[in-house]
């Protein structure tokens, strides 16, 4: 079995998702976008918008500036001006994937019949559901509440966490996890339920994918994204099951599609995929949101870098130990800093700088900035301003 340094995974993992390529020159088009999707597979939707929202930020990472235009048109135009790029489902978390592979999560579809939550209310409520698609049948591309409005449904909720929701909502969310409804278009963040027939290219709705040759299918997907990777690796890039994984992953290494490795220092076995090649030297500079691929799955980003690393949104602000939305910086291929941002109506805010232990501050900082005022620029803010809180303030505040 072939070894590898921990070194020389880091690099692989870090060239696997598009940080070691040249960055285009000149305007980022739909090309450029496509092959990003065909090297990462996936962008993360999360609601949360106080920098940029989560879909948008790997794009930036990877290819510089750009117009979000771009990608919003390649994943809700309902135009019809140029074929569908991409469409959402649960492939990692809700995700936009290229529109192409949606046939390959339908296994899925057919686990979430009911839904992904709230089940028991889906159940209960035939009638509703036959009424939802009725609904949208008629009326077209709508959000959870026009259905509402629409089926006269409307009920008067408190604001709260998103398990208040009414019957219909719950409704509509389990037709698009079962495949009945897409997202035909997003206004503002607000998703617009469609029948996936209307809103998907019909050589997509209409191609089906053996389950066991789906799921080696997105396991290669995964192994090609995350360049070397562990069982539980490739199974949390499109949140697979030990059950469907491993009879797969077993195929694909009998088929020489996967090659077994040891890791220095990793305690469970590896896959490369096969023709992976070892870049030589550390490479990769850029600002990470907290959702992007590179640094979904927590255990691998402290095996890879030796960067311990979790979101503190939902911690209380007194016992947040680097800030609520904090970005790790990506430099030269290695993870050397932390930045909690937000971004207001005319500057992107370093509300707290944390450089890692045996960093050098200096050269830290001025790499940062550098990636600041490119954000800042491409947000449409213009500026970088500086708070308090950090051990890399001072140092940032006097170079931005």
């Amino acid at each position: 079995m072939a070894r590898l340094t921990s070194a020389q995974a880091r690099r692989i993992a870090v060239a696997a998702q598009g940080f070691t390529q040249p960055r285009p020159h000149g305007r980022i088009t739909r090309a450029h976008l496509r092959r990003l999707i065909e090297r990462i597979q996936v962008l993360q939707l999360d609601s949360v918008s106080v920098a940029v929202r989560a879909h948008y930020a790997p794009v930036f990472s990877r290819l510089g500036p750009y117009d979000r235009e771009v990608l919003d048109r390649a994943a809700w135009d309902h135009s019809r001006r140029a074929p569908r790029l991409l469409v959402e489902y649960w492939a990692h978390e809700a995700a936009l994937m290229a529109v192409e592979d949606w046939p390959l999560l339908r296994w899925r579809m057919r686990e979430y019949t009911h839904g992904r939550w709230g089940t028991h209310i889906v159940k209960k409520n035939p009638g509703l559901v036959d009424a939802v698609i009725a609904a949208v049948t008629e009326i077209g591309p709508a959000t959870a509440g026009q259905i509402e409005e629409y089926l006269g449904t409307r009920t008067r909720r408190t604001k709260g966490a998103w398990w208040n929701r009414s019957d219909t909502k719950w409704v509509t969310e389990a037709l698009f996890a079962s495949g009945v409804f897409t997202t035909a278009t997003r206004i503002g963040f607000a998703r617009h339920y469609d029948l996936t027939e209307r809103a998907l290219p019909p050589e997509v709705v209409a191609r089906q994918v053996d389950d066991e040759q789906a799921i080696r299918e997105l396991l290669l997907r995964s192994a090609g994204a995350l360049g070397v990777a562990t069982e539980a690796d490739l199974r949390d890039y499109f949140r697979l099951s030990a059950a469907r994984a491993k009879p797969a992953i077993a195929a694909l290494v009998a088929a020489g599609e996967l090659e077994p490795v040891e890791v220095e220092g990793w305690d469970a076995p590896a896959y490369l995929r096969a023709g992976q090649q070892i870049p030589r030297q550390d490479r990769g500079t850029a600002l990470l949101c907290p959702f992007d691929p590179l640094i979904f799955f927590r255990p691998r980003v402290q095996r890879l870098f030796d960067f311990v690393y979790r979101l503190e949104i939902y911690t209380p602000a007194s016992r947040r130990r680097f800030g609520y939305y904090v970005w790790p910086f990506l430099l030269d291929g290695r993870l050397v800093a932390r930045v909690d941002l937000k971004r207001t109506d005319s500057a992107l805010h370093v509300v707290g700088a944390f450089v890692e232990p045996e960093q050098q501050p200096t050269w830290v900082a001025a790499a940062l900035a550098e990636q600041l005022r490119s954000m800042a620029t491409w947000l449409g803010v213009g500026r970088v301003t500086v708070g308090e809180r950090g051990d890399l303030v001072d140092v940032l505040r006097t170079v931005v």
